[in-house]
């Protein structure tokens, strides 16, 4: 008891000494980046998009001011298929499993830096047996030659952290892993994200594949017809033939549209965590989903706050900061405290008796003299590296305004052209009805009609990729404002 007594007593003093030689940790102070002084992201803040009726993706757009984004933003679009495709890839895909054991990893290695603000004990046990020379002093207070040494021993050093090496070394990891709580959130974003695209450019394909084959229809339609008329008499046979090259080169555009129908099928059971063999997730056409209406657009302010990107640059020029500190801290002295208690008996039964106790207690300290320019370069470097975080947080931030400012540009673009496009298709398409009549009828050239034919064909693609971006574009602005991470249960709040 008497040894315990001893150890606690050590530890008290050792637990004083910490608290008597704790100062304050050298180095800059970090302070969060202010947000920036805009009063919005585009020059005129928009209020709404055009309104194209009596086509999928032709609803008018509102943008809600302070509107907060849901964590589940894709249910905006009224889609029980691709609800189901993201919520299966946020559980399966392995890049996400495996930014969340990055989370883990980083925590873990803070909280074992931690560790360093406490003593080290150590307590340990050797056994002894052992003969001295009969030429020699006995070891032992008996005149025998033989003889057996017990030690039990408790060990207990600290590293008063004087100058705030450890402090600055564990901030220094505390932002390391507020970066992987950021970098799992951008995986989150951008896996739900890429999903969302991916099910849309399927939805795209599909109208692409579907306006191909009409065009073919209507190709070998007018092919037939040639070739009824060149039996008469009535046409050329260089106008089948210029007929034929058509339907061939509409038919050519098939092939690589269906390859790319096929890896984007492929691509979206790669994301949600599964094989091309397995079962496919239902296909998506533009008629599966629903434009929002109401669309939210964060304040400036809360942007830096809202994306991950910039959260992450953020903590990096946290930890910037927190190096400076270190580099300072190893140039300064550096302080240790030991403490031993234990005892020493010759025999098991007399570790706790009498007299056979033992303590000691150390202080040391130690000042780097000459190291060649190595510490005074490292802090240099560490400030440089300071600097360095400071100008990439600011592009992030710049990126990121891009972003928003892009896409809510793009939202707006988005309505007039799929408005122009719907017009241009409505008469190409009559255009190409009424050219086809005439030249049955004898009154309209083939020249002509391959015109109509061609120009209808331009249009109907165009249409359909005018829904595309628009749909598009509306989950690029989700993602441009930070996806809703923070509504999300599975992804950790600090």
């Amino acid at each position: 008891m008497r040894h315990v007594h001893k150890l606690c007593t050590t530890y008290l003093i050792l637990l004083s000494a910490s608290l008597l030689f704790a100062g304050c940790a050298v180095g800059p102070n970090f302070k969060k980046p202010t947000a920036p002084n805009v009063a919005g992201y585009l020059p005129t803040q928009p209020t709404t998009t055009t309104n194209v009726p009596n086509v999928s993706g032709g609803e008018a757009q509102q943008f809600v001011q302070n509107r907060d984004i849901p964590g589940d933003w894709w249910t905006l679009f009224h889609s029980t298929p691709l609800n189901d495709l993201i919520e299966r890839a946020l559980k399966a895909n392995p890049s996400l499993k495996a930014a969340q054991a990055a989370l883990v990893v980083a925590r873990e290695n803070m909280l074992a830096q931690r560790g360093a603000y406490y003593p080290s004990v150590n307590a340990g046990f050797s056994a002894l047996r052992a003969k001295t020379s009969a030429d020699v002093s006995p070891v032992t207070n008996t005149s025998a030659l033989n003889y057996s040494f017990y030690t039990p021993q408790v060990s207990v050093s600290f590293v008063p952290d004087v100058f705030g090496l450890n402090r600055r070394t564990v901030e220094s990891l505390k932002a390391q892993e507020q970066q992987a709580r950021f970098a799992l959130a951008a995986t989150h974003i951008t896996l739900s994200s890429y999903v969302a695209a991916t099910a849309i450019q399927e939805a795209s394909l599909h109208g692409q594949i579907d306006a191909t084959r009409q065009l073919i229809a209507v190709n070998s339609e007018m092919l037939q017809i040639l070739r009824e008329q060149y039996a008469q008499g009535y046409v050329a046979q260089l106008g089948v033939a210029a007929q034929e090259s058509q339907l061939a080169q509409v038919a050519a555009t098939l092939p690589p549209l269906l390859k790319q129908l096929t890896q984007q099928r492929d691509l979206l059971m790669e994301l949600s965590g599964g094989f091309p063999s397995e079962e496919r997730p239902a296909e998506f056409e533009f008629s599966s989903f629903q434009l929002p209406q109401e669309l939210p657009m964060s304040l400036p302010s809360q942007l830096v706050e809202q994306r991950p990107d910039v959260l992450q640059a953020e903590e990096n020029l946290h930890a910037a900061s927190a190096l400076v500190g270190i580099a300072i801290a190893n140039r300064l002295p550096s302080f240790n405290l030991t403490a031993d208690a234990g005892s020493v008996a010759s025999a098991f039964s007399q570790i706790l008796g009498a007299g056979t106790g033992f303590w000691d207690l150390a202080a040391g300290v130690t000042q780097p003299v000459f190291e060649g320019g190595t510490l005074r370069h490292r802090e240099r470097a560490a400030q440089a590296g300071l600097n360095q975080a400071e100008e990439q947080y600011r592009s992030v931030v710049l990126t990121a305004f891009q972003n928003v400012a892009d896409t809510l540009s793009a939202l707006q673009e988005d309505g007039e052209a799929l408005k122009a496009a719907v017009a241009a298709e409505e008469a190409a398409g009559t255009t190409l009805a009424q050219t086809k009549n005439q030249f049955e009828a004898g009154y309209a050239s083939y020249l002509a009609l391959l015109s109509a034919e061609q120009t209808y064909q331009q249009a109907a693609l165009a249409l359909v990729q005018a829904q595309s971006n628009r749909y598009a574009d509306t989950a690029a602005l989700f993602q441009a404002l930070g996806g809703g991470w923070w509504n999300r249960m599975d992804i950790p709040k600090s």
